[in-house]
């Protein structure tokens, strides 16, 4: 048989391999380390990828589809011929893990979420409080939780300046810091995104007349140790806890945040409601019921007793 018939069919078999359906069911994720062809083939052939590592590693040596293979986390469509699994080791970008850290976590709890989160490597100790913008986070198998956290204080330093450089004139505030502290009592006084201008607009109104915050989620926060929420409800007995964080019985606001508020907490600390209410309280509903004067504010705490008949502080 001539050399060239020989050649020929070796090439068109060859060709054969390299496109003929491979074994995978199902579309499939593969940690592919930083290592040789053959390192690699082992791997791909003990997640089913594909048959034969021999003809991986082959196919490696003679180049036949160029360029470097890529080290990852890479997704590999079903039934992969071996040509398509090149394909995606040299051009597929990473596969991308997503974490979002919610608005109104603490440090604590912050660093608790990272600590579970999937393929992040490394420690996770907390880091300052308010210090990370709360947002979903994409990162890549083997990031750090370092690199994350360093990531969302970033972003957190632009959303806080931001914030700062945009706030409305003759606010009782003094530094960014103080925004971002009244930013996080308004994070974790409401859920409701109407309210927020609302409730920052009272506490400016508090402090300009220099009265005590009394917000109960600084006290949550003094009682609990900066875990964010205690395990009981709040009681008579914790408003009188000493912590410069209960602000109940210190003046003006607490030393530091009492959680990471989100972008939109930032922007009703820094563009308040314009309103003449000092007193706020739940209202059985998920909001709050506003109040001018002290008189107003009892009747509003008598009907939400009423619905709440077993709580021991409004």
């Amino acid at each position: 048989m001539p050399l060239a018939v020989l050649a020929a069919g070796a090439s068109w078999y060859g060709r054969h391999v390299y496109d003929a359906p491979g074994p995978l069911p199902a579309t499939r994720v593969v940690v592919i380390p930083h290592g040789s062809p053959s390192q690699v083939g082992e791997v791909l052939a003990a997640a089913g990828v594909i048959d034969s590592a021999l003809a991986f590693r082959i196919a490696a040596s003679v180049n036949v589809f160029g360029a470097k293979l890529h080290a990852g986390e890479l997704s590999f469509p079903e039934k992969s011929s071996l040509h398509e699994v090149f394909t995606v080791l040299r051009t597929a970008k990473p596969v991308q893990h997503k974490l979002t850290i919610p608005e109104g976590l603490t440090a604590i709890q912050i660093a608790r979420l990272l600590t579970k989160a999937e393929s992040l490597t490394g420690d996770a100790a907390p880091p300052p409080e308010g210090a990370v913008l709360p947002q979903t986070y994409a990162y890549d198998y083997g990031a750090t939780r370092a690199s994350v956290i360093e990531r969302a204080s970033t972003a957190m330093q632009r959303a806080l300046a931001q914030a700062w450089a945009t706030r409305m004139d003759k606010l009782p505030l003094s530094t960014p810091a103080e925004l971002e502290t009244v930013a996080s009592l308004v994070e974790r006084e409401t859920a409701r995104p109407e309210e927020r201008p609302h409730i920052a607009g009272v506490l400016y109104n508090r402090l300009r007349k220099g009265m005590r915050l009394q917000s109960d989620p600084t006290v949550a926060y003094a009682v609990s140790n900066g875990a964010g929420n205690p395990d009981h409800p709040l009681t008579r007995a914790d408003l009188e806890v000493a912590s410069p964080y209960n602000t109940y019985r210190i003046a003006g606001l607490p030393p530091g945040p009492i959680a990471s508020p989100g972008v939109a907490s930032l922007a009703a600390a820094a563009q308040p409601e314009a309103t003449d209410d000092l007193y706020f309280v739940a209202d059985g509903t998920g909001g709050h019921a506003f109040a001018r004067t002290l008189e107003e504010h009892q009747k509003n705490v008598a009907r939400w007793r009423a619905l709440n008949p077993s709580a021991p502080i409004p």
